[in-house]
């Protein structure tokens, strides 16, 4: 097991003969050891796994581990005792499953399909069901199945299932051969009837022999002229390629010689990064500067010197010792101040010396192991992307070349196939022409028969549109009668153009459907009346019917609140089911007229059933209305059975109007549709003339379409060989050049890390190079400070010890007057004998000085030289790359002209 479920590592359980057991805590995937040997059994519902779909049998990946691609489960059976029909001692059951839902079986690693694991798993008694796994609660669904499923349990165990399922595809399979041997006899039949013209189309294959010969020989002429000029063409090309291909050789030539000068420039500036003259340059710079101050000690010693001298001359003169004695003081003040500011520049000098240490070993821990030399990978690859690119690129010239010849051969292939199969299909259709024309005839009678039905239907339908719209029309001349009559009893007609008159009650309220005679009842007598908008309107209305000696009722709209009802328990609010129009000239007062009804239908409630129980109701609330549907009506104004209601109200009307309105329409349609039926039956009986004349016209079609097929089908078998030939080479093809195109992108991505590498390598040197520069110069000012302070330092010690020692001298002299004479001359002998010491070594340190600063001007030479010719190598490094790109961008091109003229010559 590999990928599947839980186990994401390849893992093998051994299963001995006997009892085996897996046991282990929860969760450590004993359930998916026998959900993997289910599955690969055969298993196809996700259920069985205790999936909620296929694919989730793969690893699913952890937070530590990423999920897999696919499953993979292997079982491998001992067959010594041969319980599976197929010869080996061991078979090997593999199914592989990936991510995107593709699945694979195999047997002993050879591909096969489903259905041969299951039948080889059918005579073992092993089915697709899987009894033989039974899993928790299995046990209980088995002896509590039904007769049914335990017979497929049994079935399966025996054997049986697999020659049902045989018997079943066999018994298919005869279905399916029946109907072709009915269709091999319509065949015998229609060659049998086809014999007849044999004889004339044999007289047709031989002339079109003769054609097809001098068609051969036209041909074969005409080939030999697009030969001929094919071959002028040819030599040009190859001429062409001769010229591109010397042109290539030379470029990859040059391309090889700068790589191996890019190689050389890139050790050389390896090398040169190797040898450096800094240190020896730091060290003779420090012996020059300590050179320098031991110049200038001993220049200091010589002045004290010369000044002892000059003091010693001047002894005679005792008057200015005094004198000389306060000056010296002085200076030895001013020497000790001094002093103390060579100390503080002796700290300053420390810091710097231990920053430069840390310097120091900062550069060493860096570049102790100094720049290693360029490998010359990075070349070596080059050469390997070349040789592979010249491969490619003649297997893609190959290629391209094989796939013009396909695409030509298979343009072929679906001409002749195209050609045959039309000729075939003109065959067939002119052969069995004459049956279908003899056919053609019953079919127009059985078409006329058909659009006479139609017809037929048609104008049924026509004669119920038009008795729709005849009740339609009845039922809104019945409601506007009825409307009529309530407006004439409400004296309406006589009220016509006086301000605020809105209509009766029934053009103004909508009634829901078979509440028409409950909600007439409720509102009694206030049906005959006119609803006008206000009192003022009411009064006026009121004058003009007395005035005009009419008859009538007036119902005003009032603008306050409904007053509130008691309704019943028991029965439907009548309320409910009634409202006012909103549409047209009374949307303007359907709030008022919603109060009117709050008012008339207010305590009004229906009850379902007999006036009896109306009646009921009405006793136990006097103050409410009881109706019923039939217009039975139980209220404190009295109690009435029975009611001669029309039903009518304006929504009702405009119901009818539109139903009408519709109906109209469908009648029309229905008349349309009998028209269109009446010129569908006049066609067809055209047709049946046609076929008719058909009949006399199919005879010469027939004679001319046999000869060509066998033809064809010759020339489509031959090209076809090749092209599965070319499609193998093709393959071969693409395989080389697939494994070709892998190795030089492989290539092509080492490729730049190892430039890369190189080129940091040569910015590695260089960055060496200005670090000991840096360091170098760093370490040249601070033994220059430390040669200054040393230097002044000895001056200062010097000039103490003089001014100390003169001052004694000074002491004494003025003390010993008597022996100054000789003590001078002895002085005098000391003095000089020390400023020829003194001159001697200064003129030894002048001549190592001399010799120092030559070694010091050679090394700098030598360190500008360095630098020069690394600049120089790198510019010539730069300029070798560059030319380099542009080469290989050179022979692109050139390749690609090379391949235009290979495929020129594949087409050609």
């Amino acid at each position: 097991m590999k990928g599947f479920k839980s186990f994401a590592d390849a893992t093998t359980l051994s299963l001995e003969p006997g009892v085996t057991v897996v046991v282990g805590p929860n969760g450590s995937g004993k359930s998916n050891v026998v959900d993997a040997i289910g599955w690969v059994l055969g298993a196809q519902k996700p259920s069985i796994v205790r999936s909620a779909k296929m694919d989730d049998v793969i690893f699913a990946g952890t937070s530590n581990r990423p999920a897999l691609g696919r499953a993979e489960v292997s079982l491998t059976i001992d067959n010594s005792a041969g319980l599976l029909p197929i010869d080996f001692t061991e078979v090997t059951l593999s199914r592989l499953l990936f991510r995107s839902g593709d699945s694979e079986y195999a047997i002993n690693n050879v591909p096969c399909r489903l259905l041969d694991i299951q039948e080889l798993l059918s005579d073992s008694g092993v089915g697709r069901q899987q009894h033989v796994i039974i899993s928790q609660g299995n046990i209980d669904g088995v002896l509590n199945a039904r007769p049914e499923d335990r017979r497929l349990i049994i079935e399966e165990a025996a054997g049986v299932l697999k020659y049902r399922r045989r018997k079943e595809r066999a018994e298919r399979r005869l279905t399916a051969t029946e109907a072709n041997l009915t269709r091999i006899q319509d065949l015998l039949r229609e060659v049998r009837r086809q014999l007849r013209p044999l004889e004339r189309q044999a007289d047709a294959a031989r002339r079109h022999g003769d054609l097809v010969s001098e068609l051969s020989a036209l041909k074969v002429f005409s080939a030999g002229r697009d030969l001929g000029r094919l071959r002028v063409q040819l030599e040009e090309s190859a001429r062409t390629q001769t010229d591109l291909r010397g042109q290539d050789q030379q470029l990859r030539a040059k391309l090889a010689d700068l790589d191996a000068r890019i190689l050389s420039s890139e050790a050389q500036l390896s090398a040169l990064g190797g040898r450096d003259v800094g240190d020896a340059l730091l060290r003779y710079e420090t012996l020059r500067e300590k050179a320098r101050g031991l110049l200038a000690l001993l220049a200091e010693r010589r002045r004290g010197v010369e000044r002892e001298l000059s003091s010693a001359i001047d002894a005679a003169v005792i008057a200015s010792l005094e004198s000389e004695q306060a000056q010296l003081r002085d200076e030895s003040a001013q020497a000790e101040l001094e002093a103390e500011r060579i100390l503080v520049s002796a700290g300053e000098l420390e810091e710097s010396e231990a920053a430069l240490a840390q310097e120091r070993a900062l550069f060493e821990a860096d570049w102790a192991d100094g720049i290693p030399a360029p490998t010359g990978e990075a070349a070596g690859v080059r050469g390997e992307l070349a040789a592979l690119r010249s491969a490619i690129e003649r297997t893609t010239n190959d290629q391209v070349r094989l796939v013009s010849r396909r695409d030509s051969l298979a343009e072929k292939v679906e001409r002749l196939t195209v050609e045959g199969q039309r000729a075939h299909d003109e065959r067939s259709a002119a052969e069995s022409a004459v049956e279908a024309i003899e056919q053609s005839a019953a079919a127009s009678v059985e078409e006329s028969l058909a659009k006479e039905a139609e017809l037929r239907t048609a104008e049924e339908a026509a004669t119920s549109a038009e008795t729709e719209h005849s009740a339609w029309a009845a039922r809104v001349e019945a409601l506007t009668l009825a409307l009529d009559e309530a407006r004439q009893r409400a004296g309406a007609e006589h009220l016509d153009g006086l301000t605020g008159v809105l209509g009766t009650l029934l053009d103004l309220v909508d009634v829901d459907a078979g509440w028409e005679e409950a909600f007439e009842a409720a509102v009694g007598e206030a049906l005959t009346a006119v609803v006008v908008a206000d009192i003022p309107s009411a009064r006026s209305a009121l004058d003009a019917l007395v005035q005009g000696d009419h008859r009538g009722a007036v119902l005003a709209l009032s603008s306050g609140a409904s007053p509130s009802a008691t309704l019943p328990p028991q029965g439907e609010p009548l309320r409910r089911h009634v409202r006012a129009l909103r549409s047209g000239s009374a949307a303007s007062s359907a709030d008022g007229i919603e109060r009117v009804l709050d008012t008339l239908l207010g305590s009004a409630v229906l009850v379902d059933g007999s006036w009896q129980a109306a009646l009921e109701l009405a006793s136990q609330h006097p103050g409410a209305v009881v109706v019923t549907r039939v217009g039975d009506r139980f209220g404190a104004a009295g109690w009435r059975v029975g009611a001669a209601r029309s039903g009518a109200t304006g929504a009702a009307l405009e119901e009818a109007l539109q139903r009408e309105s519709l109906s109209l329409t469908n009648r029309d349609q229905a008349r349309q549709a009998v028209d269109q039926a009446r010129s569908a039956m006049i066609a067809a009986r055209t047709d049946q003339q046609e076929s008719a004349r058909n009949r006399d016209s199919n005879d010469s079609l027939r004679r001319t379409l046999s000869e060509s097929v066998a033809r064809l089908e010759a020339d489509v078998i031959e090209a076809s060989a090749e092209l599965e030939s070319l499609n193998a080479h093709l393959g071969e093809l693409a395989e080389r050049l697939r494994r070709e195109n892998l190795r030089v992108e492989e290539l092509a991505a080492q490729l730049p890390q190892l430039e890369a590498a190189d080129l940091a390598l040569s910015s590695q040197a260089q960055v060496m190079a200005a670090a000991r520069q840096s360091l170098e110069e760093h370490s040249a000012k601070v033994g220059a400070v430390r040669t200054d302070l040393e230097v002044r330092s000895a001056g200062i010690e010097e000039r103490r010890r003089y001014v100390t020692e003169r001052l004694t001298q000074v002491d004494e002299r003025l003390s010993r007057n008597i022996e100054q004479r000789d003590a001078a001359a002895r002085r005098r002998v000391e003095l000089v004998a020390r400023a020829d010491a003194t001159d001697r070594l200064t003129q030894f340190t002048l001549g190592r000085v001399s010799v120092i600063e030559a070694n010091l001007s050679t090394l700098r030479d030598e360190r500008q030289r360095q630098s020069e010719e690394a600049r120089s190598v790198t510019s010539g490094l730069e300029g070798l790359r560059s030319q380099r790109v542009l080469s290989e961008r050179q022979l692109e091109e050139l390749r690609a002209r090379v391949q235009k003229a290979e495929i020129a010559d594949a087409e050609a």
